[in-house]
């Protein structure tokens, strides 16, 4: 048996693809939660007030966070 039979025969031979749709984008969004580059002053205190609650759900980027 060759070996890519073997994968193929076992499933080893499939690789992730990346959803590149809509629906993909704004789940990964919403697994790695960043600080906002815009919005309304409300977006803002919601996201300060998500931010001091829940701290280990808030990806830690650049130092510019208060």
């Amino acid at each position: 048996m060759r070996p890519d039979e073997f994968l193929k025969k076992y499933g080893f031979d499939q690789e992730e693809e990346k959803d590149h749709s809509l629906r993909g984008q704004a789940l990964d969004h919403a697994r790695h939660l960043k600080r906002p580059h815009a919005g309304t002053p409300h977006d803002w205190e919601e996201w300060e007030a998500y931010r001091r609650e829940h701290p280990e759900d808030v990806e830690q980027g650049d130092n510019n966070e208060s």
